[in-house]
């Protein structure tokens, strides 16, 4: 029997058996991908349908935001995306909120692909969730995301959402873009976050650290020859030396603490385990939990895979380590304590109410 960390375990025979069905049909689709406009928004249309088919989570609320921003009286990018919030949101303690930024390649997928990791987010910690719809490539080459990425972390302190209640997370593409996101936060002097958690971070898009890997593991579900396909689409004019998009090379130098997870069985795991020595390095606190046998984002499934629920709960854990003051889960704050973040500020963002 396995014993120490949950991330250091044999993986379960349910892990296995999908790891198994994904190598045979999902890297088969994602490899034979045609790196064009047309194929990409194909292929996004049926990544968007396929989102419809996944059952929602019944003790959550999906709130849409379209904010154009004008009444901060300046231009400003406009802000679109969800909440994802509790049920009793109104009642919750309106101390922080989690900005999670979803992955897809830069290429793929919405706020309503990763509502499996959203709602577990809102579940397990309280806070509200809010993902921004940021523009994807080839249409918006890189640093389009980022100046997303930017205007939804502006529009929360907007809304007096406090920066040291914030947690920046993201999975594969969108876990380079909320690295990203936290340094160039650091550099032009927003106030900073509490922390950033990355799920299997796609963090060198040129791929030198992965393609290498590629030999020596089975990764269910992504090739490092594809991704650096899809990479050439996705960095525009900015080159892969831009220090917003090279984050191995950029500094990090006071920064807040960061939350790797990565799967054992993926081409990323180099490519997670240089950019925490790079943290390191520069004398930022890093976890970095490498999960035995696992699968790309495996997080997504946390549902059905054991693993996948041990390592949300281990994310719910680092993100009260960075919050204090979060209520234990299943305790209602006390009355009085204030309301979600929307409701408190009389935004008038929000266009629609669905249950989620």
């Amino acid at each position: 029997m396995d014993t120490g960390p949950a991330y250091e375990r044999s993986p379960s025979v349910r892990s296995k058996a999908i790891s198994s069905a994904l190598r045979l049909g999902t890297r088969a689709f994602m490899h034979r991908v045609p790196a064009h406009a047309g194929s990409i928004r194909t292929a996004r249309s049926t990544v968007d349908a396929a989102s419809l088919l996944l059952r929602p989570s019944q003790r959550v609320r999906v709130r849409q935001v379209v904010d154009p921003r004008v009444e901060t009286g300046r231009l400003r990018r406009s802000v679109r995306g969800e909440w994802v919030v509790t049920k009793d949101a109104e009642e919750a303690s309106p101390i922080g909120a989690i900005l999670y930024l979803h992955g897809g390649g830069y290429m793929f997928c919405s706020p309503r692909t990763h509502r499996p990791i959203t709602s577990r987010l809102a579940l397990d910690t309280g806070l509200p969730v809010f993902a921004p719809r940021y523009r994807l490539a080839p249409e918006h080459p890189f640093p389009a995301p980022l100046e997303d990425a930017v205007a939804a972390y502006e529009w929360l302190l907007d809304r007096g959402v406090p920066a040291e209640g914030i947690v920046i997370a993201g999975d594969s593409a969108g876990g380079h873009l909320a690295a990203a996101l936290t340094g160039e936060i650091c550099r032009t002097g927003l106030p900073r976050p509490a922390g950033t958690v990355l799920f299997s971070p796609w963090i060198d898009l040129t791929c030198e650290l992965s393609e290498p890997a590629q030999r020596l593991v089975r990764d269910p579900y992504i090739s490092a020859t594809t991704a650096r396909r899809m990479a050439r689409l996705i960095v525009g004019q900015t080159g892969f030396d831009d220090p917003r998009f090279a984050l191995l090379t950029s500094p990090w130098t006071d920064t807040p603490p960061f939350l790797l997870q990565v799967g054992g069985a993926e081409v990323l795991r180099p490519e997670a385990e240089a950019f925490a020595e790079a943290l390191d390095a520069a004398g930022t606190p890093c976890e970095l939990q490498v999960w035995k046998g696992q699968m790309h984002v495996f997080q997504m499934l946390n549902r059905v895979l054991p693993e996948a629920d041990a390592a949300m709960a281990d994310t719910d854990r680092f993100i009260r380590s960075v919050v204090p003051g979060l209520p234990e889960p299943g305790t209602a704050p006390e009355p009085g304590t204030g309301a979600s973040p929307e409701a408190r500020t009389g935004s008038k963002a929000g266009s629609g109410t669905e249950a989620a």
